[in-house]
């Protein structure tokens, strides 16, 4: 798994949690930090559409619809966790540029 591509995975948050689309953002040691994709955008307060960057090129990238990285959740995965896991699809360097820019 690389930065940039977008894999499945099960998250967690208290006692629930669900499959969701990550965006794998950068590797350091063997740990790998991810952000969680979302299509829930139009009904989130201002301040949580501050954070999420809208993927512009979201059929490309092997999403089904449009859809927005959390870049507020952060998550992290032990590169041993994901071994197994493959990318269903990666941001297109338009987004990949675009999403350096957000975070700048």
């Amino acid at each position: 798994m690389n930065p940039f591509d977008i894999f499945v995975a099960y998250v967690s948050w208290g006692s629930d949690g669900k499959r969701r689309p990550m965006l794998m953002y950068k590797k350091s040691g063997g740990d790998m930090m991810a952000f969680p994709i979302t299509t829930q955008y139009a009904n989130k307060p201002k301040a949580i559409h501050a954070r999420y960057f809208e993927i512009n090129d979201w059929s490309q990238s092997g999403l089904d619809r449009q859809s927005y990285v959390d870049t507020g959740t952060p998550y992290v995965f032990s590169e041993e966790r994901l071994e197994q896991t493959k990318p269903i699809g990666r941001l297109t360097e338009n987004d990949k540029k675009r999403l350096i820019e957000f975070f700048a």
